[in-house]
């Protein structure tokens, strides 16, 4: 455990390595002792710290939502981060890789929702009564750790390693088997990562009740109108300047992603 001067020390450490892509090294290793607790603690300093400077929530992400992902990182739950207006990113405008320590896309079936979502005790069918449409999604994930060498703790502390989102139209959660959605990652000509949303805790929507328990502990709500996206179909695939990624899932449609 942290004391609240190192948790401050380490919030504004990670705020200048985001600022000056300058990757810092591994927290785990530089402040022995670190935990869960203290990661989502400088977390959320951090985006109070983004709030007052006029940012907005537009929703949360799911990280480490596979089992596969949970076994390497020794942990037996997901993590989650916040998304806000700035990380908004759009197809028909090229983003600069460059403003980025280490970029990387995910392919994510995301939940726009309708209606608030219940904290305690929430199902996956309470988020599919309360999702206004499901979404093709890319997440832009970002390192702020060096070299992506990360424990459980650097990634939450790092806000889940968010770095900015671009969603297609969607579509009623209600037309579709949520858990049966194919989904294709691709550049040019090129296949780089597919996957099934099942994937995702077996359900997305899982994902997303998941959250809404989760964050219901520390007094939050997932609100209507907010995006959520409950963890990649794919793995993880690095950015590389002049190329345009797009995701594809079976009836939602694509989404894509251009870098310069």
């Amino acid at each position: 455990m942290l004391s609240d001067r190192h948790r401050l020390r380490v919030a504004e450490l990670l705020r200048s390595a985001e600022h000056g892509r300058t990757p810092v090294a591994p927290l785990s290793t530089r402040f022995p002792g670190i935990d869960a607790e203290d990661a989502y603690g400088i977390q959320l300093l951090n985006i109070r710290h983004r709030l007052a400077n006029g940012e907005r929530i537009t929703g949360h992400k799911v990280g480490l939502s596979s089992p596969v992902m949970q076994a390497m990182m020794g942990v037996d739950e997901p993590d989650y981060g916040h998304l806000l207006d700035t990380m908004e990113l759009r197809g028909d405008t090229p983003v600069p890789a460059a403003a980025y320590c280490a970029p990387r896309v995910e392919v994510e079936v995301g939940f726009v929702l309708g209606a608030d979502l219940p904290g305690e005790g929430c199902t996956a069918a309470d988020v599919l009564a309360a999702t206004e449409r499901v979404v093709p999604a890319l997440e832009l994930i970002d390192s702020r750790i060096a070299d992506w060498r990360i424990a459980i703790a650097d990634t939450i502390a790092d806000n889940a390693s968010s770095a900015g989102y671009a969603i297609g139209e969607g579509r009623d959660p209600r037309e579709l088997d949520l858990k049966a959605i194919d989904a294709t990652l691709t550049s040019g000509p090129e296949t780089l990562a597919s996957g099934r949303s099942d994937a995702v805790l077996g359900d997305p929507a899982a994902s997303v009740a998941w959250l809404a328990r989760t964050v219901a502990r520390f007094g939050v709500g997932l609100r209507k109108g907010h995006l959520i996206l409950p963890g990649s179909c794919t793995r993880a695939v690095d950015v590389t300047a002049g190329r345009t990624y797009t995701a594809d899932f079976t009836g939602l449609g694509p989404v894509s992603l251009s870098f310069c």
